[in-house]
């Protein structure tokens, strides 16, 4: 990374790192850490998910961490919230379950994308909040204290803007050429992004971040909607809009572009 784009990278990371902290210390003052966690037990067994070690109620994402001024970021990746494999204490890190490995699996078998998974693509989600499956959120948001349902929404808003304004200065100073940019934001999972979903507000806030740039700015361009990795969702819809004429990367970009249309409406 250039200076100016570690400068943007650290101060992003400190502002995460602070507003993951200022979420734990208000459900924990105001006496709530053990409804949450007893509202996360319960949606994860009204899904019949199998006992788990619930370890970590609201997620950073520790990857975060191992960055270096040195690192080529090349993708930020948008997944939904931690679920059960990235709240364990021994991981606190996001995309490390099955979804994880598929997508590890996909940049590995496609070398000329020239993607380390593990290393240029910096994972976040649209809030920090853990639950086994994505839709048990609901349930927060329905029976939980307002407090709960007033994070989750605060935390998507958050993410949003704090994430277009982290990619917008990587491209910035990255961009090669007009309509280009070395980071590409690629959000993944949309079903919740639809009218009425949980992630209404995150599409909302990250729509009016770049509804401000100009149809031709490089970070703009660079924003694709995608399948989620589980189940090889992903994976299968790029086969199925991909034409053989096209590179991988072109294909890529025309998915991307295809399901930002449809979501974002740009």
């Amino acid at each position: 990374m250039t200076d100016a784009q570690w400068r943007s990278f650290t101060q992003f990371k400190a502002d995460f790192a602070k507003k993951t902290a200022d979420w734990r210390y208000r459900i924990e003052s105001a006496g709530l850490a053990d409804a949450l966690r007893a509202l996360q037990k319960k949606a994860a067994e009204r899904d019949g998910v199998p006992p788990y070690s619930l370890d970590t109620q609201i997620v950073y994402n520790r990857s975060i961490d191992d960055v270096k001024k040195e690192d080529d970021i090349k993708i930020i990746l948008i997944g939904d919230n931690p679920g059960k494999d990235e709240q364990l204490e021994r991981n606190r890190r996001y995309l490390v379950g099955q979804s994880g490995k598929i997508a590890d699996g996909f940049f590995r078998k496609n070398p000329e994308l020239r993607i380390d998974f593990r290393k240029n693509v910096l994972i976040l989600n649209k809030t920090p909040l853990h639950t086994a499956k994505t839709k048990e959120l609901a349930l927060l948001i329905k029976e939980g204290p307002p407090l709960v349902a007033d994070i989750i929404l605060e935390s998507q808003i958050w993410f949003a803007e704090a994430t277009a304004m982290l990619h917008r200065a990587l491209c910035s100073s990255s961009a090669e050429a007009r309509n280009q940019c070395s980071c590409e934001l690629w959000l993944v999972g949309y079903a919740e992004l639809r009218p009425k979903g949980l992630f209404v507000p995150y599409r909302d806030a990250l729509n009016a971040a770049y509804k401000e740039c100009p149809s031709e700015d490089s970070a703009r361009a660079s924003v694709f909607v995608y399948q989620h990795f589980s189940m090889n969702r992903f994976l299968i819809d790029l086969k199925e809009k991909s034409q053989p004429e096209l590179t991988l990367k072109e294909n890529l970009h025309r998915t991307g572009l295809f399901h930002r249309k449809e979501i974002l409406g740009w």
